[in-house]
């Protein structure tokens, strides 16, 4: 009768591990982020800032003072520390980071673009490079599969939502709980037209 008694309860609790495990596992599999089509010409993303996440992005509701919204504009190309993403957003203008890689061969060719975008554009647009190679941290919530990749904010300080006139192949996130777009991004190399293109439906002033 014991010894009936110790199967039950061995059988018993090996049901409970096996439910728990099975729970722990549903549980895992409604994290699982959003994927993105990989771009030609670009190259696999450090693992580290591969995992997009899917949290909101709220746009800060403290307007820059004039010094603040200046040094914004004006600011380096290279982003190499810490940065305040919602601070970009609040400019009144479109945003363009492009994350990528010095050593990086389609990065490279990207390279003039963003510096040229960014000499021409101050005041206008914001264009900003992350090498992320150097500073994954910084790609830390970015939904970044491969390099390079580009994120848009429109002047509003929202994911751009692009027309369908727009000749570019984009890709939109949304919050998966939410349904809220988050980001919008474009992966591989992308040419000055093009960026222009898409700054002119953002919203950049002529």
């Amino acid at each position: 009768m014991n010894k009936q008694k110790m199967i039950v309860g061995g059988a018993v609790i090996a049901g409970i591990v096996v439910v728990i495990g099975v729970m722990a596992f549903i549980k895992k599999g409604k994290t699982s982020n959003t994927s993105a089509p990989i771009a030609q010409s670009a190259v696999p993303a450090p693992g580290d800032a591969a995992a997009p996440k899917t949290t909101e992005t709220k746009v800060a509701e403290k307007t820059p003072s004039d010094p603040e919204k200046n040094a914004i504009l004006t600011g380096n190309l290279n982003i190499t520390g810490p940065f305040d993403l919602e601070e970009l957003r609040s400019a009144g203008v479109p945003v363009v980071i492009d994350f990528g890689a010095d050593s990086c061969i389609p990065c490279k060719e990207m390279a003039p673009v963003l510096v040229a975008l960014h000499d021409e554009l101050k005041g206008k647009a914001i264009i900003r490079f992350v090498d992320v190679w150097k500073y994954r941290e910084l790609a830390d919530g970015i939904p970044l599969q491969v390099i390079p990749t580009q994120v848009f904010f429109d002047a509003a300080g929202k994911p751009f939502t692009p027309s369908a006139k727009l000749q570019i192949q984009l890709t939109q996130y949304s919050n998966r709980d939410t349904n809220e777009h988050i980001f919008t991004t474009h992966e591989g190399g992308i040419t000055k037209e093009q960026l222009l293109a898409a700054l002119d439906e953002m919203g950049m002033k002529k």
